[in-house]
C-alpha cells in the first residue's frame, strides 16, 4: 500500500486475522488510544517509531515494525511511561497488554496489513 489512510483493516501473519484500526493522519496518531478503556484488536500507527502511555487508562503491548512489517521488538508498557523510539521502526502496533503474546507476535515475524472498507 503506497499511501496509508485512516480506517479499519486486518492484520495478517499472526494467529488468524486480527482486526486493526489504522491511524495514518497526525490527528489520529496523536489521539491513539487516549480516552479509551480498551481496544478490540489492535491500533496501527503509521508512520511512527515510538509511543508513550501518558494519560492512558490501561497497560498496552507495543510492537515496533520495520518498513516491510517485520516485528523488531515487542514490549508491554504501563500507563505513564515513555517508550524509547526504535531507529529502524516505521510502524507501531498497539494492543491491550497480553494480546500480542496470545497472537504469537515475536521479533522476526513478518506481518501484513490489509485495509478494509
Amino acid at each position: 500500500m503506497a499511501r496509508w489512510k485512516n480506517g479499519p483493516g486486518m492484520l495478517l501473519g499472526a494467529q488468524g486475522g486480527i482486526p486493526v484500526e489504522i491511524a495514518a493522519s497526525y490527528r489520529a496518531r496523536a489521539r491513539g488510544l487516549l480516552g479509551r478503556d480498551g481496544i478490540e484488536g489492535a491500533l496501527l500507527l503509521t508512520p511512527a517509531s515510538g509511543v508513550h502511555t501518558f494519560r492512558m487508562r490501561f497497560a498496552i503491548d507495543v510492537a515496533y515494525l520495520s518498513r516491510d512489517f517485520t516485528v523488531l521488538a515487542v514490549r508491554t508498557m504501563r500507563p505513564g511511561r515513555l517508550g524509547r523510539p526504535r531507529l529502524r521502526a516505521r510502524h507501531v502496533l498497539e494492543a491491550e497488554a497480553g494480546a500480542m503474546a496470545r497472537w504469537g507476535l515475536r521479533p522476526g515475524l513478518r506481518l501484513g496489513v490489509e485495509a478494509t472498507g
